[in-house]
């Protein structure tokens, strides 16, 4: 049975009813492009078939009651009085109701049913996928209209402020304005998107390590800072630069010694990833598939020598896969330190390389580890029943 299914099929026992509405908001798995978006770079995510589904009906008042399936938990709040109530997925639809209301948006209650299929805590941002379905269904019984990069903004800070995780805006943003059959490039300036087609001889396998991201968060926030600390000395030669997007390898090469040796590093992952995006955009529309794997192994060297965000797991992931016939590319996706790694395989070898990969990867690790073989599906949406 399909979670549309599911979340039909429980809503009508739940409220005796059929839904009126279906939303649906999709995981994302990022291509290219890691790092880059708190820097103000690009990014090349897609969005994935696994997505979070709510079947609700409106309310006559500002009750918002919701089931989760996946959790076994009945979560109710009054869109009068939010309150925060431990962690939890609950915690993610309060965060998007705050925030539309802290836009000035007029919402209605809700109740319904929610469940999912994207993986938790494998780097596919089921945050993200819970933020914009609730966005979407908040959007559907208050009649607001629907703005992708309006809703990610909101959801970003749904998240920042709320739930009180500091991501950047690229989770959001897939998952609202995701394209079927299309990767998206986004300019994480100005939030300017384009959808580059993905050709239909390509898949995409996410490979998860079933490795805890234990050292994710503070590693994260540290590299953040190298990164502004970077910016800050390359300012007194270059006092137009915001971000390291606006740096330049030659520049890191002319003046490479105002920075510490890790400064450096980070300065050059980031700084040659933003290159390496937009060579893969261009490889993607000529359908250069080689090229466009190459691109990736080099993302994934960079993140793991100059970036040092990889690990035992993800490296062998992304070594096994590149053993494996049909593969054309591998890297880590994600923040790292655990999490997925992601490969570029030829559409009629992509199943048996993704069991083969997983299979060797269980042996050498001991460690679970899971596949899933995606193409690009569309963003957010809703529907009547």
């Amino acid at each position: 049975m399909s979670v549309e299914q599911r979340v039909c099929r429980q809503f009508e026992r739940e409220f005796g009813d059929l839904p009126s509405l279906l939303v649906r908001a999709p995981g994302r798995v990022n291509l290219i492009g890691e790092h880059t978006d708190y820097n103000e770079g690009f990014v090349l995510p897609m969005a994935i078939d696994q997505a979070i589904w709510i079947a609700l009906r409106p309310r006559t008042d500002r009750q918002v009651i919701l089931h989760s399936l996946d959790f076994g938990q009945v979560h109710t709040f009054s869109l009068d009085s939010l309150q925060h109530s431990g962690a939890g997925w609950a915690e993610y639809v309060k965060g998007v109701a705050w925030a539309l209301m802290e836009a000035g948006y007029v919402l209605r209650g809700w109740e319904g049913v929610v469940a999912g299929d994207v993986p938790i805590e494998a780097g596919l941002s089921s945050s993200a996928a819970i933020e914009m379905a609730a966005a979407r269904a908040f959007a559907a019984v208050s009649g607001l209209p629907w703005k992708a990069a309006t809703m990610a903004r909101l959801g970003q800070k749904a998240e920042n402020q709320w739930v009180g995780v500091n991501c950047g805006i690229m989770d959001q943003l897939i998952s609202a304005a995701g394209q079927a059959g299309h990767a998206l490039l986004i300019d994480c300036r100005s939030l300017e998107t384009r959808a580059v087609p993905v050709p239909a001889s390509a898949r995409f396998i996410v490979l998860d390590s079933a490795a805890p991201r234990t050292l994710a968060g503070s590693a994260y926030n540290q590299r953040r800072a190298e990164c502004e600390s970077a910016v800050s000395k390359l300012r007194a030669v270059y006092p137009e630069i915001r971000a390291l997007r606006d740096v330049t390898l030659e520049m890191l090469e002319a003046h490479g010694e105002l920075l510490t040796p890790i400064e450096l590093q980070r300065a050059r992952h980031v700084v040659s990833e933003n290159d390496r995006v937009l060579q893969s955009v261009k490889a993607l529309q000529e359908g250069d598939l080689a090229l466009f794997g190459r691109l990736m192994i080099a993302s994934h060297e960079s993140l793991r020598h100059d970036y040092e965000v990889s690990s035992f797991e993800l490296d062998t992931l992304v070594e096994l896969a590149m053993a494996t016939p049909g593969v054309l590319g591998a890297r880590l996706t994600g923040a790292g330190f655990g999490g997925c790694a992601i490969a570029l395989a030829y559409a009629e070898q992509a199943t048996a390389a993704a069991k083969a990969i997983i299979a060797r990867y269980q042996e050498i690790t001991h460690r679970s580890g899971q596949a899933y073989v995606c193409t690009p599906s569309q963003g957010a949406q809703a529907w009547s029943v």
